[in-house]
């Protein structure tokens, strides 16, 4: 078990934070291989190192009713499962690559789990060059992610399709 200074994290400049978060998600993942684990432990260090997150988690590909349905998060309640192509998640997914939305009620056919998000970034997982799943980040706050997040969110993806 690894112990987090969040008041330490939460002091960092963004980029710092991430760099922190990226080396104590390998340390996360060292020591346990089961998923659900490791991915519940990564949303709640996500969460916790940034102020701004409103609600942080993965959907994950069924392939057997071909949708996303809902995997570890923190956050409020959130929509169970996601059509392909449908909204941020569905769309990203659909597309295999990051959307950074700005101001959510501008994005075609945005789904609205919780009505207090304004902003959102979703990070394709890939696994063996086949996506697997997303990781789905939203803001209270409009235009909240930048290049920063995507470059070290999408870092992150790479680190967590390991244990795929």
């Amino acid at each position: 078990m690894i112990e987090v200074n969040f008041d330490k994290i939460t002091k960092l400049s963004k980029q710092e934070r991430y760099s922190e978060v990226l080396s104590q998600v390998e340390a996360l993942l060292k020591d346990e291989n089961n998923l659900i684990a490791n991915l519940s432990n990564v949303v709640s260090l996500l969460k916790y190192s940034f102020d701004y997150y409103l609600w942080v988690g993965f959907y994950f590909y069924d392939a057997e009713r071909n949708n996303l349905v809902l995997g570890p998060f923190q956050g409020r309640i959130a929509c169970t499962r996601i059509e392909i192509g449908k909204g941020v998640c569905g769309t990203a997914f659909k597309n295999g690559e990051t959307l950074v939305v700005n101001d959510v009620n501008k994005f075609p056919g945005h789904i609205f789990c919780d009505s207090s998000s304004k902003s959102e970034i979703v990070v394709p997982v890939f696994r063996n060059d086949k996506i697997v799943g997303v990781l789905d980040v939203d803001s209270a706050v409009y235009s909240s992610f930048d290049d920063v997040d995507r470059k070290y969110l999408n870092e992150l993806s790479l680190i967590i399709s390991r244990i795929f």
